[in-house]
């Protein structure tokens, strides 16, 4: 568990200058240029939304493995192959996650309206929450890649906590970029950062997808 929990540490950390460049026009669109206050409010709002997906996803998938337990171990492969094209999104094989950022694409589609019903001006405390959580759905390859760890579990509260410490990963670059300075976040993007992350994350992918495979062929024999 612990391990599992630094991964998404480093999940969170390493995709944080993905963060930047994919949500930084959004987050200007949703009035992110203002108070400390207002820019937590809207981070733990998309926080917020990661750990509802990951209750929501594990859940699920709680029921699927209760009545065919060898499931986990096609979740055990499937999440060491999301880990290692996340890895190779992280230093910068964009084509690695593309196709599952347009297929989350038709989910924003229709959540993207919601945010223009909010006002964008003089926003209350729980108006910039809910932005925030609307902010948190939008497409994003390494959200779906942390998603697909935190299946693996197949427990609700372990599936929410993995993304709650994701998202608290990538909380730092996106709240300092907005209120102090950038230097945390050149350091985060930087290309040895990125590199450094990548390659602990391809390899904790390998490792899982080959105890993955090494269950399937002890079940086939």
């Amino acid at each position: 568990m612990t391990i599992d929990w630094l991964a998404a540490l480093i999940m969170g950390l390493a995709g944080s200058g993905h963060c930047l460049a994919m949500c930084g026009g959004l987050a200007a669109a949703m009035g992110m240029n203002q108070s400390p206050a207002r820019l937590l409010l809207y981070n733990l709002g998309r926080i917020s939304s990661y750990a509802i997906a990951g209750l929501l996803i594990s859940g699920a998938l709680f029921s699927v493995t209760a009545l065919y337990p060898n499931a986990l171990i096609y979740l055990r492969g499937l999440a060491g192959v999301m880990m290692i094209l996340l890895a190779l999104y992280l230093i910068r094989w964009n084509g690695a996650l593309i196709w599952l950022e347009r297929l989350g694409a038709v989910l924003w589609r229709r959540i993207q309206p919601l945010t223009r019903k909010l006002p964008q001006q003089n926003r209350r405390g729980g108006q910039i929450f809910l932005a925030g959580m609307l902010w948190g759905w939008l497409p994003c390859g390494l959200v779906y890649s942390a998603l697909a760890w935190a299946a693996l579990s197949a427990n609700p509260v372990q599936g929410a906590g993995f993304m709650l410490i994701f998202g608290l990963g990538t909380f730092p670059a996106m709240f300092l970029t907005g209120v102090l300075s950038h230097r945390l976040s050149h350091i985060i993007a930087s290309k040895g950062f990125r590199w450094i992350a990548g390659l602990l994350l391809l390899g904790y992918g390998i490792a899982t997808l080959w105890i993955a495979i090494q269950q399937l062929q002890r079940m086939v024999h």
